[in-house]
This record gives C-alpha cells, sequence and structure tokens, in this order.
C-alpha cells in the first residue's frame, strides 16, 4: 500500500495527561522521567485540560490535546505508539482516551496501543496501597487516616469497581482507615456528619491522636488547595487534622512524585511496548 511507505518511523510514547494549571511543573518533570527511562523513544505529551493548554500557551508552550498530539504523532509518520493513561482510575478521563484510540485504530495505518490507568490491576494496586499506608503510618500507626478520592459524579459510570475497590481495601487493612470522595460515591459533603462519628470514635476525643488527610490525586493543584484544606479545617474543629505530609521530598503530598507511582506507570508502557515488538 502506498500511503503505509509514508510510515518511514518506528515508535513513540503519547503521555495522556488531565493537567494542573497550579501544579503543572510535576506533570512537566513526569515527562523528563519517562523519556529517561525510554531514552531511544521520542515522548510526546497531550493534555485534556483546556484551561492548562491556555495557561501554557500565555507562557509561550504550545501543547495540545490528545487527538491533535495522535493526529501529528501519525503525520510525522510513526509506524506505532503506546498512549499511556496517565489517570489513577479507568473512568472517565480513561474512557475517553480508550475511545480516540479505538476512532484513529479505525483509519490510522499506525498500531495503536494504550496503557492502563494506575490503579487496573489487583495485586500492583494492592500493593501500592501496602505500601502507602504503612509509609503514612511509619512513625504515628495509630493514627487515623481520611484518604479522599477524587470521583465523578455519576454513578454507572465503567471503572468504578476501581474506586470501589481501593475504598474497601483501605477500610480492610487497617480499620482506623475513612473514605470519601470530593465528588463521586460518599462524597464528603453528604456524609460529614458520618465521618466524624468515626473520627471521634476512633480518637476517642483526643487530640493526640493525628487525623490526616490524605489526598489520593495525582498532583497538589486547585482539589488540594481548596477542597483538601477545608476538609482539614473543619475536621480540625474536633480532632487534631491537618493534610498529610509528603511522603517524597515534595512540598505537598502527591501521587506523580512518588517513585513507585512513576515506576508503576513506567511499567504500564513497557508492558503495551513490548505488546508492540518495540522491545
Amino acid at each position: 500500500m502506498k500511503r503505509y511507505r509514508h510510515y518511514d518511523k518506528d515508535t513513540a510514547i503519547i503521555l495522556s495527561c488531565f493537567g494542573s494549571v497550579i501544579e503543572q511543573e510535576k506533570y512537566f518533570e513526569f515527562e523528563a522521567y519517562i523519556k529517561e527511562q525510554f531514552a531511544n523513544i521520542p515522548v510526546f505529551t497531550a493534555f485534556s485540560s483546556k484551561m492548562v493548554i491556555k495557561a501554557l500557551a500565555k507562557e509561550g508552550k504550545i501543547y495540545k490535546n490528545l487527538p491533535q498530539v495522535m493526529a501529528d504523532v501519525d503525520m510525522q509518520g510513526y509506524k506505532r505508539y503506546v498512549v499511556a493513561s496517565i489517570n489513577i482510575f479507568p473512568t472517565d478521563e480513561h474512557e475517553v482516551l480508550q475511545r480516540m484510540v479505538q476512532g484513529f485504530q479505525n483509519f490510522s495505518l499506525a498500531n495503536i496501543r494504550y496503557t492502563n490507568a494506575l490503579l487496573t490491576k489487583t495485586k500492583e494496586t494492592s500493593n501500592y496501597l501496602n505500601f502507602l499506608d504503612s509509609t503514612i503510618r511509619a512513625n504515628t500507626p495509630e493514627c487515623v487516616n481520611l484518604y479522599i478520592i477524587h470521583g465523578v459524579p455519576v454513578l454507572n459510570l465503567a471503572g468504578l469497581e476501581s474506586v470501589n475497590y481501593v475504598s474497601g481495601f483501605l477500610q480492610r487493612i487497617n480499620e482506623r482507615n475513612i473514605t470519601c470522595s470530593l465528588e463521586g460515591e460518599y462524597p464528603f459533603f453528604a456524609i460529614k456528619d458520618a465521618i466524624k462519628r468515626e473520627i471521634l470514635a476512633l480518637t476517642k476525643g483526643s487530640k493526640d491522636i493525628k487525623v490526616n488527610v490524605v489526598p489520593l490525586l495525582l498532583v497538589s493543584g486547585n482539589h488540594y488547595d481548596n477542597d483538601m484544606k477545608e476538609i482539614a479545617t473543619e475536621i480540625a474543629q474536633y480532632a487534631n487534622c491537618d493534610i498529610v505530609e509528603s511522603i517524597n521530598n515534595d512540598k505537598k503530598f502527591n501521587l506523580l512524585g512518588q517513585d513507585e507511582v512513576r515506576e508503576l506507570f513506567k511499567n504500564n508502557i513497557e508492558i503495551e511496548l513490548i505488546k508492540l515488538g518495540a522491545l
């Protein structure tokens, strides 16, 4: 086929991220990490947030959304590429990514694959959550951890099994773990009284026991600065509560800066590259 002769480049990686107006540097650091891990494979980055794309444009940095980047990679002639889902859960953002890749597969002659979201497989998810909880508890084993998932405001969305598993797993590995969401199932605003009863029962009203608000967010952006701080302040009225300290060298707690999270994303990319025959 004559058209295929224009596909004269080998393999590429596209990082598909939501982005953050406040903590965008975290995504650039992650991009640099992936480029280092796959030094011989070109890496492109796409953002789905139009606000992020516009904010970057004001700084003279030109970035595009996933369909635009996929079109560019296709036009540049890459025979095969992996679209990496840089999302925590396989919910709405990941589902949109899947549809975009499947759409391109209908007309592109390139071999295109996409990765799982971060917390998709049982073993890897369980190991990471065990690591996270034990690390937070290393110096204060009696602390109460309130894990807050962003969530999506739709209850029949694909991928919610992953969210439910994470919530249930965290509560099962330690009776002093509580979970809720910002915008999804069991949102804080709707169950705050129940959470208060749980915290008071676990702390017995003592201010000597620390209550950690643990944001299960890739980066510490607007939701961290607004929602998480507001929740911590509200709980602090009846308990010794604050947002959990970072478990790496970052000033604010986030997932994307953790070596363990980066490695999981890297492994997901590696799996799909192997399936493409690129490794």
